[in-house]
C-alpha cells in the first residue's frame, strides 16, 4: 500500500505501452452489419436449434455472402503452425517446416469447396517437431500429445454441428496420426486426408535424418565444425513439408493413403508445388463427391482397409511407430486392433520394395518415390501378387480397383515417372521394383518382433535396416557383448560422445517407456551409432521407442518396461547380453546369458533376473510432467503400447469404478 512508485518504471512502462499510430482512439461504437437478408423461411425459425439459426448470423458477421450460407457446411481441421507471410518468409516460424504451408492447402481446398458452392470452415489443432524435441525434456510430450489432439480435433468436429463432413490437412509425425484418429471417429460423415507432403532434399548436402548427428560426429573428429554449419543451414532444403525420409511422417501419409483415407497419389507430394497444391483441390472435390453417395468414413476404413495398410507399410518398409498409430487409428474406428501375431504375419507374406531413406539399399529421399509412382505403383504390384483387398471405397468416392486402373494408364502416372528419369537420371523401376527386382536384389522384410528372458511381453526391432555388413551370410545378426546400461537418453549420449560406448558393447536404455518418459523416442542415440564408423558394432536395446528414421541393431518398445517390473529393468553394467535377428524368417531373441565371465543358458538367465532387483537408478524421470504422468496410467490401463497407447474408455471407466469401490471399502 501507499506511494511506493518508481518514476523510472512509470517512464519505462509509457514507452512500452507507447503507440505508432495516429488513429489508435478513433474508436466506433456502432457499425452497419452485413447487407442482404439470411435466406430464411418458416420451417428453419420454427424447427431449427437455437445455435443453428445463430451460426447464420456468425457466418455473414465473417463477410459471407447471405445467399449463400445454406450451402454444405465442410469443415477443413488443420495442423497449421507458424505466420507464413504471403511472399512466404516467415512472420512467426512454426514449430517445423511439416505444419509451415499447410495453410496453403487449406486455402485451396476452401477456394474449390466454395466454388462448388460448399460453405468452408477451418480450425487448426497445431503439431510439435519430433526433431526439435530429441534429446530435450519436450519429447515427454510427444507421443502423449498425439491422443490430446486427437481429443481436441473429435471436440471441434463436434463444436460445428453442421458439419456434412470433414477434411483433415496433416504432415508430420504426431499432427498426422492425431488427425487420422480424429477422421476415423466420424464415423457416417464423409472424411479425406490431405496429406501435407515432404519438403525436397538439398542440391548438395545432408538430409535432416543424417544432420541430427552433427554433434555425435563433430565429437569424434569425424567432422568439422565449418562442414556442421554449412550443411545444417541447408538440410531442410524447400520451407515446407515433412523430413526427406521414409521415417514417421512419411510413413504416415504412405497409410493414410493406403487405408483409402487419402485420394490417390497424394502421400509424399513435393510441399508447395503445384502438384502438392492439386492435391488439396481434388481432395475438396472427392470430399463432396462422398457426400453426393451418402458414404461415410466408416464406409472407408474397414477391417480389410486396416489389413491393406499393414501390407503396404511393410512393402515400403515403413517405420516402427505405425505399430503405435495404426493400432490407434482402427480403435478410433471401432474396428479390430493389429496384433503383433498379425504383423509378423503380413511382413512374413509382404516383401518390401521400395528403396529410400533411410533403408535403402540406395537411400533415394521420398520426392523420388512420389515420382517413381508412390502409393498405387506399390499397390499395382501388391495387386498383381494377391496381397491386396481391391473391392474396398477409397475416399475418392471409387472402390480401390477402380483407382488402380485409372493409374495404371494415367497421364500422371507416366508424366511423373518420366519426370524422374529426365531430370535425375534415376529409373523410376529402380526406386518401386517388382517383388522378383527387390528379391534379387538382397531386399528383406521391415519389421522382426523379438522376444527372450529381457522381453517376455516382445519388443521390436526394424530388421531391414540392420547394417548388412554385420548379418552373417544365413541373413542371421548374431551380437554378444556386455551391457552398458543407462537410465537416462542424456548420460547415454555423453558415453556415446565421450569413448565410453565401444565397439561389441550392448547400449542399454532403461526407464524411458511410458511410465517413465511417455515413451521418449531416441532418435539421437540411434543416428549417432548409424553415422559414427564404429556405430554398427553397438547393439541398443530400451523399453522407448525409435524415429522412423533410425535404422541398425536397435530393439525398442521391450515389454514389460522397466518401471511396470520388466526384467531389463534389472540389468547391470557388464551383463552379457544375446541378440539374434533372423531378417529373413523374422524370429528374434534378446537374451541375458552371462554375468561377467559366467555363462549360462537364457533359461537360467530369466532365474538370475528373477532373483535380483531393480536397477539402483531406475525410477520415472524427475521432470516427467503431471499431464504425461495421466496418460501413462490411462494407456497402460487400456493395453498399453501393443494395443496403440490409445485411451480404451469402456476399460478405463471399469478401473475407476473398481478402484472407487476399492477405496469406499477401505
Amino acid at each position: 500500500m501507499g506511494d511506493g512508485f518508481n518514476p523510472e518504471s512509470i517512464a519505462q512502462l509509457g514507452e512500452l505501452l507507447s503507440s505508432r499510430r495516429s488513429d489508435v482512439y478513433d474508436i466506433p461504437t456502432h457499425a452497419p452489419g452485413p447487407s442482404g437478408r439470411l435466406p430464411l423461411t418458416p420451417e428453419m425459425l420454427a424447427t431449427w436449434a437455437s445455435g443453428d439459426l445463430f451460426g447464420l448470423t456468425q457466418n455473414v458477421g465473417m463477410g459471407w455472402d447471405p445467399n449463400k450460407v445454406l450451402g454444405k457446411h465442410m469443415l477443413i481441421l488443420s495442423t497449421q503452425g507458424g505466420l507464413r507471410a504471403p511472399d512466404g518468409s516467415p512472420e512467426a516460424l512454426g514449430y517445423h517446416t511439416g505444419h509451415y504451408e499447410i495453410g496453403l492447402l487449406v486455402q485451396e481446398a476452401a477456394r474449390e469447396l466454395r466454388r462448388l458452392g460448399a460453405v468452408p470452415f477451418a480450425a487448426a489443432v497445431s503439431d510439435p517437431c519430433d526433431g526439435r524435441s530429441q534429446g530435450t525434456t519436450a519429447m515427454f510430450d510427444s507421443l502423449p500429445y498425439r491422443n490430446d489432439a486427437a481429443l481436441v480435433m473429435r471436440r471441434l468436429i463436434r463444436s460445428l454441428p453442421t458439419r456434412k463432413g470433414v477434411m483433415g490437412i496433416a504432415t508430420c509425425d504426431k499432427g498426422l496420426p492425431a488427425t487420422m484418429m480424429a477422421l476415423a471417429s466420424i464415423g457416417r460423415l464423409p472424411g479425406v486426408l490431405v496429406p501435407g507432403g515432404v519438403t525436397l532434399a538439398p542440391v548438395d548436402g545432408e538430409d535432416a535424418g543424417k544432420v541430427q548427428t552433427i554433434g555425435a560426429r563433430f565429437a569424434h573428429g569425424e567432422i568439422e565444425l565449418e562442414y556442421a554449419a554449412e550443411v545444417a543451414c541447408r538440410a531442410c532444403a524447400s520451407p515446407g513439408g515433412g523430413c526427406q525420409f521414409l521415417g514417421t511422417a512419411a510413413t504416415a501419409q504412405v497409410v493414410a493413403e493406403a487405408l483409402g483415407m487419402a485420394i490417390v497419389h497424394s502421400a509424399l507430394a513435393p510441399s508447395g508445388q503445384p502438384i502438392w497444391a492439386e492435391v488439396a483441390v481434388h481432395s475438396a472435390r472427392a470430399l463432396l463427391r462422398q457426400a453426393q453417395l451418402g458414404w461415410g468414413m466408416a464406409d472407408i476404413l474397414t477391417d480389410a482397409a486396416v489389413h491393406n495398410a499393414m501390407v503396404v507399410h511393410a512393402a515400403f518398409g515403413g517405420s516402427t511407430n505405425l505399430l503405435l498409430h495404426l493400432p490407434a487409428i482402427a480403435h478410433s474406428a471401432g474396428l479390430s486392433i493389429p496384433t503383433a501375431a498379425d504383423w509378423r504375419e503380413v511382413n512374413q507374406a509382404v516383401p518390401r520394395i521400395v528403396s529410400v531413406l533411410p533403408n535403402g539399399p540406395v537411400d533415394y529421399p521420398t520426392v523420388y518415390v512420389f515420382l517413381a509412382g508412390g502409393v498405387p505403383e506399390v499397390m499395382l504390384h501388391l495387386r498383381r501378387a494377391g496381397l491386396l483387398e481391391t473391392s474396398l471405397k477409397t475416399a475418392s468416392g471409387y472402390s480401390l480397383d477402380d483407382v488402380l486402373e485409372w493409374w495404371k494408364d494415367s497421364e500422371r502416372r507416366r508424366r511423373v515417372r518420366d519426370r524422374l528419369l529426365r531430370v535425375t537420371g534415376v529409373d523410376p523401376d529402380d526406386v518401386i521394383l517388382s517383388p522378383d527386382a527387390a528379391r534379387a536384389r538382397g531386399f528383406t522384410s521391415t519389421v522382426t518382433f523379438p522376444t527372450g528372458n529381457l522381453a517376455p511381453d516382445g519388443a521390436v526391432i526394424k530388421s531391414t535396416a540392420i547394417d548388412p555388413s554385420v548379418v552373417d551370410a544365413d541373413g542371421v545378426y548374431r551380437h554378444i557383448g556386455p551391457a552398458k546400461v543407462f537410465t537416462s537418453e542424456r548420460q547415454a549420449m555423453q558415453a556415446i560422445k565421450n569413448g565410453k560406448i565401444q565397439p561389441g558393447d550392448v547400449l542399454v536404455l532403461i526407464g524411458r517407456g511410458p511410465s517413465g518418459t511417455g515413451m521418449e523416442e531416441t532418435y539421437q542415440l540411434t543416428s549417432a551409432l548409424k553415422h559414427l564408423s564404429f556405430g554398427k558394432h553397438v547393439a541398443l536395446i530400451t523399453d522407448a521407442r525409435f524415429s522412423g528414421v533410425s535404422t541398425g541393431a536397435c530393439i525398442g518398445h521391450v515389454g514389460p518396461e522397466a518401471l511396470a517390473g520388466g526384467p531389463i529393468g534389472k540389468l547391470r553394467d557388464g551383463d552379457i547380453i544375446e541378440v539374434v535377428i533372423d531378417r529373413l524368417r523374422l524370429q528374434g531373441s534378446v537374451n541375458l546369458v552371462g554375468v561377467g565371465d559366467v555363462r549360462f543358458d537364457p533359461e537360467e538367465g530369466s532365474n538370475v533376473l528373477a532373483m535380483r532387483e531393480p536397477h539402483p537408478d531406475l525410477a520415472p524421470d524427475p521432470e516427467l510432467p503431471d499431464d504425461t504422468r495421466l496418460w501413462a496410467a490411462l494407456q497402460r490401463v487400456s493395453g498399453g503400447p501393443w494395443r496403440g497407447a490409445v485411451y480404451d474408455i469402456e476399460r478405463i471407466l471399469k478401473v475407476i469404478e473398481a478402484g472407487i469401490e476399492a477405496l469406499a471399502g477401505e
